[in-house]
């Protein structure tokens, strides 16, 4: 299964009602993933650019777009951006097809 990091952040309205009403959105997160055969690895809350990061592994890269799609349809985020991470393992692989490709810089 494919990992992928998740940077969030919520809406104004959205911390509003959390400080109303304080909740762990672990499990959330966890019942998004899960519902397409998927695992939730991580989730913290950060000072920064991002309010918070998550991090997921799901079966293949349509299964990751259902949920980060559910997640921003549902109006709490202000922002959402999802990273497809590569293991060494999948980068080694990659560096060896690379050799086999003849790039052509433009104008060159």
């Amino acid at each position: 299964m494919a990992m992928y990091l998740t940077r969030f952040s919520y809406t104004p309205e959205t911390w509003a009602r959390m400080i109303e009403s304080p909740e762990d959105r672990r499990e959330a997160a966890r019942s998004y993933i899960e519902s397409v055969g998927g695992k939730l690895h991580g989730f913290w809350y950060a000072f920064g650019e991002h309010d918070g990061w998550n991090l997921w592994e799901a079966p293949d890269n349509v299964s990751m777009a259902a949920v980060a799609l559910a997640i921003g349809a549902g109006g709490a985020l202000s922002s959402m951006a999802t990273t497809v991470l590569l293991s060494v393992e999948d980068t080694i692989e990659a560096l060896e097809k690379a050799k086999s490709i003849r790039y052509r810089p433009p104008a060159a």
